[in-house]
């Protein structure tokens, strides 16, 4: 009854009409589910690649490890320190009272395999199924936790640079004049510094982290859609019904947010997965050249430099080059999908 007297708001043509185009591109369409369903199973990495098990039944308990510690102790040990559940000696105390379920690869990206046999790193195997680098840590694990961060990485990028510059952009392009002026001198100063000096300066003083690296390429990304929604508001503010709700004393930021806004967004989204797959880029540039991430983090570009310094262990080199050119082959295609959704020549053969 309470249903029935809900009123559905009538669904906007336009968007039904940009939602078909998108899903006619079939290549971008399948490029959505494939990226979504990746990030998604990246997200539960710690499910998927970990060296703690996923749940353990202990003396009639129910434990976690994943997400609570439990000392040796608590299993009939010795130490008060956490188990270390990769040793046989904590693993046969557990399954003399219980039993353990484990995670599809019993590796964290940052747990070392002392059981190799040879030297590091290691071919892949039955244990280590895409080896292991240098250090003995296994790739696979290192993979599923390096996609998770550089995508976060680039998600975060692409909202805040995007956000910064859409407002840069919007004003500019609705107020002009002089602000225009001194915006658009200050964009070319300030998009001719040399990034990546910059970050080997400032490297030297401060170790580069998730969020220092963040802060800084924000610094230098928010331009990139400076133009675009700048063109767009000084297209937009000579029209008619602009200049009639200016004449009725509606308020700039209200003029700008509802009826210019919508029209510079349509370009900004056909861009995003764009610098999207940029920022994903740039981050992996970083760690490559050893100014990304701190030392020992999951890092695709890292993995690519092991493959530089390791040419007799091509798995290396081989498994980050996959990785990254299938995340940036299906960014490209949705970004393609996207502009197609967006682009008003394809309405109009529609």
């Amino acid at each position: 009854m309470v249903l029935a007297l809900v009123k559905k708001k009538p669904v906007n043509p336009l968007h039904v009409a940009r939602w078909q185009r998108f899903k006619a591109n079939r290549r971008g369409f399948w490029s959505l589910w494939i990226f979504s369903l990746l990030f998604i199973a990246s997200l539960f990495a710690e499910m998927i690649a970990n060296d703690k098990p996923l749940f353990i039944s202990y003396d009639s308990q129910w434990l976690f490890p994943v997400s609570n510690a439990y000392s040796e102790t608590k299993f009939g040990g010795e130490f008060e320190t956490e188990a270390d559940y990769t040793d046989p000696y904590v693993v046969e105390l557990i399954e003399e009272k219980g039993y353990i379920i484990w995670p599809l690869i019993r590796f964290s990206y940052d747990t070392i395999n002392f059981n190799i046999q040879g030297s590091v790193p290691s071919a892949p195997d039955s244990v280590n199924w895409l080896g292991t680098d240098d250090k003995g840590r296994d790739v696979l694990a290192r993979i599923i936790y390096g996609f998770r961060i550089s995508v976060l990485f680039g998600f975060v990028l692409t909202i805040v640079s995007s956000f910064i510059g859409v407002i840069v952009g919007a004003t500019q392009g609705y107020y002009g004049g002089w602000l225009d002026l001194i915006g658009q001198r200050f964009i070319e100063v300030w998009s001719g510094l040399p990034t990546l000096f910059l970050l080997i300066i400032l490297s030297s003083f401060v170790e580069p982290n998730f969020w220092w690296l963040l802060g800084i390429m924000v610094l230098f990304s928010w331009m990139s859609l400076v133009g675009v929604v700048r063109a767009e508001f000084l297209r937009c503010r000579n029209f008619d019904y602009v200049r009639a709700a200016q004449a009725m004393g509606v308020s700039d930021s209200r003029i700008m947010l509802r009826h210019m806004l919508p029209n510079a967004m349509v370009a900004s989204l056909t861009m995003m997965p764009f610098i999207l797959s940029g920022s994903v880029t740039t981050l992996t540039s970083l760690d490559f050249l050893g100014f990304g991430l701190p030392a020992g983090s999951p890092s695709l570009g890292e993995l690519l430099a092991q493959g530089k310094a390791n040419l007799q262990a091509p798995w290396l080199g081989i498994s980050a080059f996959v990785v990254l050119s299938m995340m940036l082959t299906l960014l490209v295609f949705i970004g393609e999908a996207v502009r197609d959704a967006f682009d008003p020549n394809m309405q109009r053969r529609g």
